[in-house]
């Protein structure tokens, strides 16, 4: 099953050359074959006619003398093989099983004499030493003499075999020069008539990366009509991510006041009217920043480029190891300078910031985060020696704004947040115990897309 799903996987080019292979390894035996049939066929009749050739200049030379009781042969047939003894060629003339006369080739050998049949006949035998030969006879009557008489011929298609084996072996150099030449042809062809599908592979891997907005239009007809529909799509759904962040943004500041105002008219209530007032008032507030982070990053993957990790949350870091020597926090960072990440660097900002400050809000005395490259993407992980959470508390904590300690600060919004953020870039996010006895908030970023996929699918 797994190698049938690569085959259906396989590049475009692999699957044209290995069906060109197929077809090459199945038609060309197949024509081997036919014109080898055909060629021995034309040469076995061309040797045949030779032999007939042979049996009517000895049917000729036959001559009848005594009476009519005698046969003998007037004339020589002219081929000095018939005189050389086991040469190969012989003929003989017998009159219904008596023998008359034989070529001096044959010496004390005789040759078989199959079944008779109306016309001339010819049949493969074995002659003399076991020797391969075709036998051409045929039955005449000669005037004067009594007996039907049997006239054989008979050649040895060594000579046959040689020129067909010859042939054989020229046509076999001969078509596997051709398939070679015709695979690598069919290669080149190939490699051209898909240069454009590379060229738009190689286009969306930019736009994928960040390293263009559009795809090239340059193309055959039939791919520039799917690039500019493409582009198109790009086009308004970079439009659309523009407009529902600036909506987001817009709906924030347009509630923030009057969310203030209500605050504030709140206060003229008595304590027991004004806490779920409060209450109220702070869900809205929770939303309303849940929803603006998750706006602000609703197009990242899909336009951001490649950001060097330690660069983009070095802001970060910096201003959190300041806040961390005012708690009296040992704070370690150890980031690969190498380490880049395809994410918009305020969404790295907003991820790195929120797993740091919960580790700083339940620290004891020690945070760290490390940050590495991997396999299809990059590691971040922060760790610190605080209470640490069971299984449960940490299923919950990824619940927006619940809260796990209404003691302490903020709004529980954090690791939703980030779990938000590995949802639309399609990372992952881990919570277990820490080496240092507190949380450990592990998160995977993917390079790219594809190695999401990849990592997901392995």
């Amino acid at each position: 099953m797994r190698g049938k799903h690569r085959l259906r996987c396989a590049p475009l080019g692999t699957r044209l050359l290995l069906a060109s292979l197929v077809l090459v390894v199945v038609l060309l035996p197949l024509a081997g074959f036919g014109l080898t049939y055909n060629f021995r066929e034309s040469a076995t009749a061309s040797f045949d006619s030779r032999l007939e050739s042979q049996l009517n200049a000895l049917l000729a030379g036959i001559q009848v003398y005594g009476m009519g009781q005698h046969l003998r042969l007037n004339r020589s047939l002219g081929d000095a093989r018939f005189e050389r003894v086991y040469s190969g060629w012989y003929w003989q003339v017998t009159d219904e099983g008596d023998l008359t006369l034989t070529s001096r080739s044959l010496w004390d050998q005789r040759l078989p004499t199959p079944k008779p049949e109306n016309g001339v006949n010819v049949f493969a035998i074995t002659g003399p030493r076991d020797e391969p030969l075709r036998m051409i006879e045929r039955d005449i009557r000669v005037p004067g003499h009594p007996k039907v008489i049997r006239v054989a011929l008979a050649g040895s298609t060594r000579e046959l075999d040689r020129e067909v084996g010859r042939f054989e072996r020229l046509l076999i150099i001969s078509l596997a020069t051709f398939a070679v030449l015709l695979l690598a042809g069919l290669a080149l062809q190939m490699r051209w008539g898909l240069a454009p599908l590379r060229r738009m592979s190689a286009n969306l891997c930019a736009v994928e990366e960040g390293e263009a907005e559009r795809l090239d239009t340059q193309l055959p007809v039939e791919l520039e009509e799917l690039a500019l529909a493409m582009n198109s799509v790009l086009e308004r759904d970079r439009r659309l991510i523009e407009r529902g962040r600036a909506a987001a943004g817009n709906l924030a500041h347009a509630l923030k006041t009057p969310v203030s105002v209500l605050k504030t008219l709140a206060e003229r209530f008595p304590a027991e009217q004004r806490q779920p007032i409060n209450t109220e008032l702070s869900r809205i507030d929770d939303a309303v920043r849940h929803h603006l982070a998750r706006a602000s990053a609703a197009g990242g993957l899909a336009f951001a480029g490649r950001v060097t990790i330690a660069e983009a949350v070095a802001p970060v870091v910096q201003g959190l190891s300041r806040l961390a020597e005012r708690r009296g926090v040992s704070f370690e960072a150890q980031i690969d300078p190498t380490a880049t990440a395809r994410i918009d660097p305020q969404d790295l900002q907003e991820l790195v910031g929120n797993l740091l400050e919960n580790a700083l809000r339940w620290a004891e005395a020690r945070v760290s985060l490390v940050v590495r490259q991997v396999e299809h993407g990059v590691r971040l992980r922060v760790e610190d020696d605080g209470p640490g959470m069971t299984r449960a508390q940490s299923e919950s904590a990824l619940a927006r704004g619940v809260r796990l300690d209404t003691s302490a600060a903020g709004s529980g919004l954090g690791l939703a947040i980030v779990e938000d953020l590995m949802a639309l870039y399609g990372g992952e996010l881990t919570l277990d115990r820490a080496p240092l006895g507190g949380l450990a908030a592990d998160v995977w970023l993917p390079a790219s897309p594809v190695s999401a996929q990849l990592e997901k699918s392995d």
